[in-house]
């Protein structure tokens, strides 16, 4: 096993070498682009405009085709890397948080999941932050639905400055966002939240950078990778501890021509305000 392990790694390097490294990237470009290349990641960029640059124009997550699986399996179910949250949520819950600020929540799938899962607070409210054409489905979605305390915009301002939420969440959104680092997030805020549940984060130990990803169904997006360091001092700085991280094996990233770039897992943390 040891010596399969040590011909892949051998094979890997060589492929990533500079003599290898450009036919590699055509190769992977291609098949980046194509329907099956779907999840996976290409290109080394310094902002979302460069990363669009390279990109075919697409709308993005602001189509209603991407939302299809959230509708039919993730408002009915949790995965893994849902356990921590929810952990944490409840135990917010108990300690008197009634409200959720949820960012990236798609169609409620946090809401819908997680409430046949754990007991939610009767007088709850949970708004989740979306694009035009999620924000639609969503809607949509609460007149088929038991809905009570659920509510949507698509105006993330609006969110941050009106009536402050004990709980923010986000789980694997924010890295698609051009201007949505957490601690800039709560600076911009009217009012901090107690709690702060991350989920699906790509952090790891070298520089922030912009890749880019297939979603699915032809389309493509930038991301932000961030260095989780550098990451949780800037939310530690605002006066919020770090009570927990867990990884998040579900999700990892591989960046052809980079492997210094690349990593096994996404993160999950959550803060708390004070100490």
């Amino acid at each position: 096993m040891a010596a399969q392990a040590s011909t892949a790694q051998i094979i890997r390097q060589l492929l990533e070498g500079p003599v290898a490294r450009p036919a590699l990237l055509r190769w992977r470009r291609k098949h980046f682009l194509a329907k099956e290349g779907f999840g996976f990641y290409f290109g080394l960029f310094d902002s979302f405009a460069a990363a669009r640059a390279c990109l075919p124009p697409t709308p993005e997550f602001n189509n209603d085709a991407l939302a299809t699986e959230f509708v039919e399996v993730r408002t009915r179910q949790v995965f893994a890397y849902d356990y921590p949250v929810m952990w944490w949520l409840d135990r917010a819950f108990r300690h008197g948080a009634r409200s959720v600020l949820d960012i990236g929540g798609s169609v409620g799938v946090h809401y819908y999941a997680y409430r046949l899962y754990m007991e939610m607070p009767p007088d709850l409210t949970w708004l989740v932050v979306e694009l035009p054409v999620i924000v639609s489905m969503g809607r949509k979605l609460m007149t088929e639905r038991p809905s009570a305390g659920l509510a949507f915009t698509d105006d993330l301002e609006e969110a941050l400055t009106s009536a402050g939420a004990d709980i923010w969440i986000s789980a694997g959104a924010l890295q698609y966002m051009e201007d949505a680092r957490p601690g800039d997030l709560l600076k911009r805020s009217r009012e901090m939240p107690m709690h702060l549940l991350l989920n699906k984060l790509p952090l790891y130990e070298g520089d922030d950078f912009v890749t880019t990803q297939n979603i699915g169904e032809g389309c493509f997006a930038p991301l932000h990778v961030f260095n989780g360091d550098r990451l949780i001092h800037g939310v530690e700085a605002l006066g919020y501890t770090l009570r927990d991280r867990w990884a998040v094996h579900e999700r990892s990233l591989y960046l052809p021509g980079y492997p210094e770039r690349s990593f096994p897992s996404f993160t999950g943390l959550y803060f708390v305000a004070g100490s």
